[in-house]
């Protein structure tokens, strides 16, 4: 298989930030939202489609087709 510069330098970039944390995931993405929320940046908070929503997302059209819905 050959070598892909960019997927090399990805993996060792991840390697590297997990190594900071000893390589705990948990604690990485702990002191990553700690980061976010001391930034003073917004944070979208996206709403949660509802079943409902699903539901008449998947109703026929007046043409008879279907337009089926992401979930």
């Amino acid at each position: 298989m050959t070598s892909n510069p960019i997927l090399d330098e990805i993996h060792a970039t991840r390697q590297a930030l997990l190594a900071e944390h000893n390589g705990d995931l948990h604690a990485y993405v702990e002191a990553a939202r700690k980061r976010a929320i001391t930034s003073g940046r917004p944070i979208v908070q996206p709403k949660q489609r509802t079943n409902h929503c699903i539901e008449v997302a998947d109703q026929p059209q007046s043409d008879g087709n279907t337009v089926p819905s992401t979930r």
